[in-house]
């Protein structure tokens, strides 16, 4: 009897060991995966984009690596495919401090902070090279920081890579080509007023129609990013896809100035750093999805033609020069003078 005592007493307080140490590991796992929110410092993100596109994979990436970084006191919620509202309504949210980040292209950032109109202007930046070398310099991080008087702060940029022309039936070569066709374009004075400079016919449609415009001839063409005409499934009417790289409109993680000012210093080095590692590693998988995004075109039985760009960038130019507003006039020319 006493020696059975003796076993049953053993095996308890072996099984509460194993139990305790379970626990232990278990809330360690929860602490570190974002489980122990009750400690956490928890911020909410939202942004219009679907969880398969490269800024959101990124975004995960930064979640996984702000929780490591602060041993899982910190974490992200992130919300996507607009859920919280558009790009606009996400950044009046991070002005009252009711979101603590967003996505935004840099385009729709121009009623905000009126300088990242320089974004929009076509061959500011000569390639892709030049383009990142200015956003990860001193002129960037300056540009980053110039939405902070309007309760905006820059964390980084996430590649939307360049916008091309693409058409139906005959392909666009040298700017004389796009001569009399019509090319849908964002509603934007910039992107009209720079087709209309090479000889198109700007036409303003929304994106959700485009491809039913396409079909019906209502335009002969577009312009975008490679995985854009490839995932929205344009090459099924455009065969022609130029690579004259017209733009460069960066995306951009903002985040809430007022909810950055209420982390500790730590707390900023630790969301910085990983917001910083997210976006080299979005810039990897967005140049992974143009390619092949340009093997699917390709495979559906799109040209894909390399084009002079210099061609293009001389029909622009007086546009260019015809520009009053100081800032963007200084922008364009300190971005000019950098490698």
């Amino acid at each position: 009897m006493t020696k059975a005592w003796s076993s049953f007493v053993a095996g308890l307080l072996i099984g509460i060991f194993v139990a305790t140490v379970g626990f232990a590991s278990y809330l360690r796992v929860q602490k570190s995966s974002g489980g122990d929110r009750s400690t956490q410092k928890v911020l909410k993100l939202g942004h219009g984009l679907d969880t398969k596109h490269p800024v959101h994979l990124a975004m995960e990436s930064m979640k996984t690596r702000l929780e490591e970084l602060s041993g899982g006191t910190m974490t992200v919620d992130i919300y996507p495919s607009a859920v919280l509202g558009s790009e606009t309504e996400c950044i009046e949210q991070l002005q009252n401090g009711s979101l603590a980040m967003t996505k935004i292209s840099a385009a729709a950032l121009e009623n905000f902070i009126p300088s990242m109109a320089v974004f929009s202007l076509p061959y500011v930046f000569r390639d892709e090279t030049h383009f990142w070398n200015v956003l990860e310099g001193e002129l960037g991080q300056e540009l980053l920081s110039k939405g902070e008087q309007k309760y905006l702060r820059g964390l980084c940029y996430y590649d939307a890579g360049s916008r091309n022309f693409y058409t139906k039936s005959s392909p666009i070569r040298t700017p004389e080509d796009l001569k009399g066709k019509k090319i849908r374009v964002m509603n934007s004075a910039t992107a009209i007023e720079m087709v209309k400079a090479m000889g198109g016919a700007p036409t303003p449609i929304a994106w959700g129609e485009l491809y039913s415009a396409l079909a019906q001839g209502t335009v002969d063409g577009a312009e975008n990013n490679a995985p854009s005409f490839s995932t929205n499934k344009h090459y099924e009417v455009c065969k022609h896809f130029s690579l004259d790289g017209h733009s460069r409109v960066p995306d951009m993680l903002f985040m809430s100035l007022p909810v950055w000012d209420s982390m500790t210093e730590q707390q900023q080095q630790w969301l910085q750093q990983a917001a910083s590692e997210s976006a080299v590693f979005q810039r990897e998988l967005w140049r992974k999805e143009t390619d092949a995004a340009l093997e699917k075109a390709k495979a559906e039985g799109v040209t894909i033609y390399d084009v002079d760009v210099e061609a293009f960038a001389e029909k622009v130019q007086p546009m260019l020069d015809q520009i009053e507003n100081p800032d963007i006039k200084s922008l364009l020319d300190r971005i000019g003078s950098l490698n």
